[in-house]
């Protein structure tokens, strides 16, 4: 009986824990993305300021922040946009997010 009630007693606390854990893992994804959206616009306007041409849709960081890229590309997109040149070589590779901004470092999507 006693082994009954522990056995309970710890099925419900780790049922209780993986219901907070998900919420708090939440709550860090959104924090990263928008830390990489910060980023990724500062890093734009000091290309831009740098004289850099973002008319081709360059990459602007390998790495904005850890695990994110930070791409320019045009809304809507274009067939510059899907250029590997004109891409960040590190998404998919060592950076598994990226950020795009438009020409006048607007945002434009993560993923």
């Amino acid at each position: 009986m006693k082994t009954r009630a522990f056995l309970f007693a710890a099925i419900t606390l780790a049922a209780l824990f993986a219901g907070c854990a998900q919420p708090a893992q939440q709550a860090t994804q959104t924090a990263e993305l928008e830390r990489a959206k910060v980023l990724c616009i500062q890093e734009c306007f000091s290309q831009q300021a740098a004289g850099l041409d973002l008319s081709r849709g360059p990459c602007l960081s390998e790495e904005i922040t850890r695990d994110w890229v930070c791409d320019a590309a045009h809304y809507p997109r274009q067939q510059v946009d899907d250029d590997p040149a004109n891409q960040c070589p590190a998404y998919g590779k060592t950076a598994s997010h990226f950020v795009e901004v438009d020409a006048e470092c607007g945002f434009l999507r993560a993923a």
